[in-house]
């Protein structure tokens, strides 16, 4: 059964596309009409790419892996923030660090360094420090905070980056392409799908589009680390029970020799 359907995609907008002078050829095959110079999708086509897309990102969450949520436009922040945040994946709303993937080693200096300030604060050192000292130190912290905060446990490259609006994101998209990182992309009819691995051709622009296919692709993800918990209980039950296996056969064994050996003392 798909994880959205014909109905509820047209409901958000999704098949509102831009402008036919706006648009990219190499979006064709995702289009199925102008409509008063406005291209409009194929829906149909929204609903088949959507259900590959979360089905390849459940198998990545299932893996114990993590994926990089990325949307700096005003509507889409809100939505990428709080979905991202109730399944515990790492997000940038903010402006791209530049080498956030390519030059990863030292964006996680600059993380660390938010967490030596938390440590400075926690052992009282802050305190010692003068006005202008802590004054400083405290814009630092909150301007990595802004930046960095929500990357903050990404300690290694993300297994995939998921995108709203490939055209405004095209720098992360090409390190993640740089680095052999797929990308899953919400496609806009103005922009380049060749880019991505997992194209889902739909209007990037209205919030209650992308939410919709965010509901989708993250309700796949929380299935994933549901049965990779589930997994993960039943190994731990198996080894318990493995681990008692010998214990048991050796009891029994020793009951078996008690037994023998009480008719030869009779």
């Amino acid at each position: 059964m798909s994880r959205t359907n014909f109905d509820q995609l047209l409901e958000a907008g999704c098949h509102f596309g831009h402008l036919k002078r706006k648009w990219n050829p190499a979006m064709a095959p995702y289009i199925f009409m102008e409509k008063n110079g406005i291209h409009i999708i194929d829906l149909h086509k929204t609903v088949v790419k959507i259900d590959e897309a979360a089905e390849a990102l459940k198998n990545i969450a299932k893996s114990g892996r993590k994926i990089l949520f990325v949307a700096t436009k005003k509507q889409a922040k809100p939505v990428i923030a709080e979905k991202a945040t109730a399944i515990n994946m790492p997000y940038v709303i903010e402006r791209w660090p530049g080498g956030m993937l390519t030059n990863f080693a030292t964006i996680r200096k600059a993380v660390k360094k938010m967490a030596n300030i938390d440590k400075l604060t926690a052992d009282g050192t802050f305190a010692n420090l003068s006005k202008r000292e802590a004054l400083q130190v405290s814009r630092q912290r909150a301007k990595l905070e802004k930046n960095l905060g929500s990357v903050a446990d990404l300690t290694r490259l993300p297994a995939a980056v998921f995108v709203v609006d490939v055209l405004k994101e095209q720098i992360a998209v090409r390190e993640a392409n740089r680095l052999g990182i797929p990308v899953f992309g919400i496609v806009d009819t103005n922009s380049d799908p060749s880019n991505v691995d997992f194209v889902i051709p739909a209007n990037d622009d209205a919030n209650k589009s992308v939410e919709v296919i965010l509901d989708a692709c993250c309700a796949a993800i929380a299935e994933g680390l549901e049965e990779r918990k589930a997994e993960r209980i039943d190994a731990e039950a198996a080894a318990e029970k493995q681990e008692k296996a010998p214990k048991q056969s050796a009891r029994v064994e020793e009951e078996e020799a008690e037994e023998a050996e009480a008719p030869a003392k009779e």
